[in-house]
């Protein structure tokens, strides 16, 4: 018998299928089949609770569904993706019916209404983005006092390039007067805001929004009095929010609770700290930041972090932190965690020893609104506002 008849008759007396081996599949998701499971759970809560997921932070489960749905929403390519399963119309969001004239003139989205450009004077009609962009750069005027202004600038420059000032993505609804912009690489104040239109809502139901003109000085020596919404939808596209100087707010807090002179007492710390926790239900959580209080250095205080429930069984990043004299720190820290009370992070952490914790010193709260509250808390400005969980700004009470 020759070879290739040897092993013929090897393969093909195989009683136990021991030669037929069949590949391994990978078990790993794409990132395709990762976005349409994630839509999925949300679709499946959507028919399960008939709402759609909140911010609620006593359920990070439903937190999370909230924040990816959020995030879906702001992607038109993932949008278009997902239309076909869209069961719910959870993408068509801002889809409004339109039945009369008026319905066109209240939802004027892109200030076509209220221009000063002459009726006659009429060359091409951009896109709604672009002609907002442009109105944005074409009404800005020289400035003839602008001198007063621009060592403001100068020192602005200066704090984001020590790093005593950072820029932060702006988010729809964040303007507020007095505050440093910056859109295209420009930075600009927003010194005014003149409310000429109340929110309100008409007899059928449909949101008039609030808006207004605004008084904008950039560091080029020009001045513009652009819209409001049309200033907030020119920095959602691309700008961002200048930070506070942190040397300011901290000289603030030792000016209001304490004259110091060399023999008084360090009190303690009150500090902020960020989670490096690789957890999914924490890492995944935005904003997420520790206010808490020691008495002895903050250094000090987080070397064991990864051991103790309060820091959540993980190391932490120190992200801001104030020493405080002749005063109680932990009446401090009490107002910080009752005005940002309803953004506290409700979790069970289990110990080395598996007993279980629930933590109740975290917040979802963005650094920089976390670092305005104190200085709201030093000026006693703190009792006219509260914080708005779902836009993650403060605003008037």
């Amino acid at each position: 018998m020759d070879k290739n008849s040897v092993l013929d008759d090897i393969f093909n007396n195989d009683p136990f299928d021991i030669l037929n081996v069949k590949p391994k599949s990978s078990g790993a998701k794409t990132t395709d089949e990762r976005l349409l499971n994630s839509f999925h759970e949300i679709n499946n809560f959507v028919e399960k609770n008939k709402r759609e997921p909140q911010p609620n932070i006593s359920s990070v489960s439903e937190y999370q569904l909230y924040t990816r749905l959020k995030g879906i929403r702001e992607n038109p390519e993932k949008k278009e993706q997902l239309k076909d399963i869209d069961t719910n119309n959870l993408l068509d969001f801002e889809i409004k019916e339109i039945n009369s004239i008026d319905d066109i003139l209240n939802d004027d989205a892109f200030d076509l209404f209220d221009d000063d450009t002459d009726l006659f004077d009429f060359k091409h009609t951009p896109k709604p983005d672009e002609r907002v962009a442009t109105d944005f750069v074409a009404r800005r005027k020289p400035m003839k006092d602008f001198d007063k202004y621009e060592h403001l600038f100068k020192e602005i420059q200066k704090d984001l390039a020590n790093g005593k000032r950072k820029l932060v993505d702006f988010k729809m609804g964040n303007l507020r007067e007095g505050a440093y912009y910056v859109h295209n690489g420009v930075l600009f104040l927003l010194e005014e805001i003149q409310i000429s239109k109340k929110e309100h809502y008409r007899e059928d139901g449909t949101r008039v929004r609030e808006d207004g003109r605004t008084r904008c000085i950039f560091e080029n020596g020009t001045v513009s009095n652009m819209l409001k919404r049309s200033v907030e939808k020119i920095l959602y596209a691309n700008g961002q929010v200048v930070s506070e100087n942190i040397d300011k707010v901290n000289e603030s807090f030792i000016e209001k609770f304490s004259n110091i002179t060399e023999e008084d007492e360090e009190a303690g710390f009150i500090y902020v700290l960020s989670s490096k926790s690789k957890d999914e239900k924490i890492a995944s959580i935005e904003n997420l930041f520790k206010i808490g209080y020691s008495k002895v250095d903050v250094l000090e205080r987080i070397k064991n972090a990864e051991k103790e429930p309060t820091y959540l069984m993980a190391k932490v990043k120190i992200e801001s932190a104030w020493k405080c004299y002749n005063m109680n720190p932990q009446k401090l820290e009490q107002l910080l965690h009752n005005f940002f009370g309803s953004s506290c992070l409700n979790i069970d952490i289990f110990d080395e020893n598996k007993i279980r914790h629930t933590p109740r010193e975290w917040f979802i709260a963005p650094l920089e609104v976390i670092e305005q509250s104190i200085q709201l808390i030093i000026s006693g400005e703190i009792v006219n506002y509260k914080y708005d969980i779902v836009n993650r700004i403060i605003i008037n009470r």
